[in-house]
């Protein structure tokens, strides 16, 4: 997954938003959703393809169309642009493209988060702090960027004590190989394949920072006001297919192995990628996340760095122009709320209400 973000690309799905959404969402029956390859999203595909989705839509008489599209910057841009109802994004691509573009979005699911998948590797040294002076190549503006600047804070380093070298996620291996490239911030399958490198040392990754690289089904605010029953097919799918790709039987290995193939990997390796993820298989899980003021907090910190990064646009005055509404509060302007994350729909599947 090209988990990383582009003021351009955002920019330009706010003018499709504007040009293609209407101002207010309608009661409907047909709706769409989209999602790209990652660890932690190709439940959606196998879900599709057995069709739980389609036996759940059925069960509220809708139908949802799962689209998978490749490029993941592309998905949320067709998303803010109101060409799919939902999408599959992290937390920090769903403030800074959509919700910074203006379109109020929900984070209807929070399947997982990075606990390892994300992380920061040098070559000839296993301290964090040596790489200070260095050029740094990542996916400028991604998650990974994000990860590194946590990371820096935990040596007291910041960003103008090394150089960050813009690199694309599919170069990202093999320019690891070369004499010239000694840092890097990547994700998984990528990172795995760097850390199998000689003379290659993990020095940080996402589990220091637990909780805050979340992967999330988004979906359109109005369009679920309007249609409650789109957000209990969409819950009611996602937690069949947990329970089964979570068991450790026949049907279980199935799931992960259809899943391993759709991503380019086979069971050992996908397997290797969960655990590296803290996945919600129950729904009370992700209910328990979602209410906790410790997400506030860390979506203050997301909004910091993207302010500080400029990718809630030129026209934001702070990092809480934005506001990102929790269950414990909001984080920023109560008046200009485009991210919201509730655990309601989420809290009927743990309860068997769906």
């Amino acid at each position: 997954m090209t988990r990383s973000l582009c003021k351009i690309a955002a920019a330009a799905a706010l003018v499709l938003f504007t040009t293609l959404t209407p101002v207010t969402a309608l009661a409907k029956e047909s709706f769409s959703v989209c999602w790209s390859i990652y660890v932690g999203w190709m439940p959606w595909d196998y879900g599709a393809q057995q069709k739980i989705v389609d036996k759940w839509a059925a069960k509220y008489d809708i139908t949802i169309d799962v689209v998978q599209i490749n490029d993941y910057v592309e998905s949320i841009n067709q998303y803010t642009a109101g060409a799919y109802d939902g999408c599959a994004m992290t937390n920090m691509d769903a403030l800074t493209i959509p919700a910074a573009g203006g379109v109020d979005s929900t984070a209807l699911i929070v399947g997982d988060f990075s606990n390892g998948n994300d992380g920061v590797v040098l070559k000839g040294t296993d301290t964090l702090a040596n790489i200070k002076g260095q050029d740094v190549n990542l996916v400028e503006l991604s998650v990974s960027h994000y990860l590194l600047a946590r990371a820096l804070d935990t040596v007291n380093l910041s960003e103008k004590d090394l150089t960050v070298v813009n690199t694309s996620d599919a170069d990202m291996v093999a320019a690891f190989t070369t004499k010239g490239v000694t840092a890097v911030a990547t994700w998984n399958p990528l990172l795995s394949e760097i850390t199998a490198m000689p003379d290659s040392h993990k020095v940080f990754d996402s589990s220091k920072i637990p909780g805050e690289i979340i992967d999330l089904m988004v979906v359109n605010t109005e369009t679920l006001k309007a249609n409650p029953n789109f957000g209990k097919a969409l819950t009611g799918a996602w937690y069949e297919i947990m329970a089964t790709m979570s068991a450790d039987d026949d049907a279980g290995k199935a799931a992960r192995t259809f899943m391993a193939k759709a991503s380019g990997t086979d069971l050992a390796g996908y397997d290797a990628q969960l655990a590296s993820t803290r996945m919600f298989y129950k729904a009370s899980e992700a209910v328990t996340f979602v209410n906790s003021p410790e997400l506030k907090d860390t979506m203050q910190k997301v909004a910091e760095f993207s302010f500080d990064h400029g990718l809630l646009g030129e026209g934001a005055p702070n990092a809480g122009f934005v506001g990102i509404e929790t269950p414990v509060g909001v984080f920023g302007s109560e008046s200009n709320v485009q991210l919201r994350f509730i655990a309601d729909y989420m809290a009927m599947a743990a309860d068997g209400k769906l």
